[in-house]
């Protein structure tokens, strides 16, 4: 009798980090076609990968302090299942500590972690995208092109225009200065409007306070903020005919559904590692953030055609 294989993913976050991977997990489920396959997840994505095809179970991880230890005797208990391989994607100093802690010698481990049984090579200005997918491959995974049609939902309540652009305010509170400026985006959005486009402000509730300031210098632009789930701001964004936004999940997102899409950098970001992968998009940077004007954004999106 043969024993099916076990192989366990870890990928915490954020969202534009899993978004980014997932090319890497339908390589996996390439290679191993019959395995049972898990993740290992943030619970803020428990539901988003709980939807993707490639994965068996969904093991969340509260990533809690070890001097926790129900957590910690959790996490453990599924580190010490009989993996056929552990494919770290995190690599983190967490992930690290979960390999010298509670992962058994024998226990095939693909990562960064000190003393692993398979390190992986310097991936330095390597983009997160390749980074993961050759982690996979490594593994035993096939290389494939992800499918995302999983990632689907009826916007059609919303009520839009066939002709609209998506513009992405907000991004991470923590990081401020990845924030392109609310009058720059007024006026991007104020000039798409006289071309004919309904703009569209989508995002979380956290971004509220980017979004208002939008509208106020662009009130007839539609505020679709903290209204939408993940599957429903990729249907937003694939329908859109252009989207265009911070350093945020989001716009990664955008960008893998095959939309126009242009990312705003600043000097937080290195793009040679995490600029946004699809087959139309593009990214800007200046520092500050502040000095990419909405012509040069404009000029960017004529040159993609997408408008």
């Amino acid at each position: 009798m043969t024993t099916q294989k076990s192989v366990l993913v870890i990928k915490h976050g954020a969202l534009g980090d899993l978004i980014q991977g997932l090319d890497a997990y339908a390589s996996v489920r390439a290679g191993f076609p019959d395995a049972h396959i898990a993740l290992l997840t943030s619970p803020a994505f428990a539901p988003l990968v709980g939807k993707m095809p490639w994965f068996d179970e969904i093991i969340v991880d509260q990533r809690a302090s070890f001097f926790n230890l129900v957590a910690t005797v959790t996490v453990a208990r599924h580190l010490r299942r009989k993996w056929h391989a552990i494919i770290d994607m995190q690599c983190s100093k967490r992930t690290a500590n979960y390999h010298r802690l509670f992962v058994a010698a024998s226990t095939d481990w693909y990562g960064t972690a000190t003393g692993c049984s398979h390190p992986m090579p310097d991936f330095t200005g390597v983009n997160n995208q390749q980074r993961m997918l050759t982690t996979a491959k490594m593994a035993g995974g096939v290389n494939i092109k992800a499918d995302t049609s999983w990632l689907n939902a009826d916007i059609a309540q919303f009520g839009l225009p066939k002709r609209f652009a998506v513009l992405i305010a907000g991004c991470s509170p923590a990081k401020p200065s990845k924030r392109w400026p609310s009058h720059h985006f007024a006026s991007l959005a104020n000039t798409l409007m006289k071309q004919g486009f309904a703009v569209v402000l989508a995002g979380t509730n956290a971004d509220r306070e980017a979004v208002d300031a939008v509208r106020g210098s662009a009130s007839d632009s539609i505020d679709l903020a903290g209204k939408t789930d993940i599957p429903m701001l990729a249907a937003l964004c694939s329908q859109s005919s252009l989207v265009v936004g911070n350093d945020t999940g989001p716009v990664f997102l955008a960008a893998r559904t095959g939309t126009p899409t242009v990312m705003l950098l600043g000097g937080d970001t290195n793009p040679d590692m995490s600029a946004p992968v699809g087959a139309h998009c593009s990214w800007i940077q200046d520092v500050p953030i502040s000095n990419i004007t909405p012509d040069m954004v404009i000029d960017r999106l004529s040159s993609m055609k997408a408008l």
